[in-house]
């Protein structure tokens, strides 16, 4: 569907996905679903919750996938 969002995941991207590239691909599928690069006025907050709410579960699917014969250093 959208072929601009990178995997954030290993191996695909070897180290731990940042703030920012969570976010990036939540805009982008903001963009594509919504059809609007950019909101009208009327529509930015909408807009811009949804992308908050998408980073937040792409961040929660990140921390809890297992990828196996990943090296993903566990907490002490």
């Amino acid at each position: 569907m959208c072929r601009s969002i990178k995997t954030l995941r290993p191996p695909a991207l070897p180290e731990e996905a940042t703030e920012d590239e969570i976010r990036a691909a939540a805009l982008q599928y903001v963009r594509k679903v919504s059809g609007f690069r950019a909101p009208a006025e009327h529509n930015r907050e909408v807009f811009e919750r949804a992308v908050d709410v998408i980073a937040a579960a792409t961040a929660e699917l990140l921390d809890g996938l297992e990828v196996r014969g990943s090296h993903r250093p566990t907490a002490a």
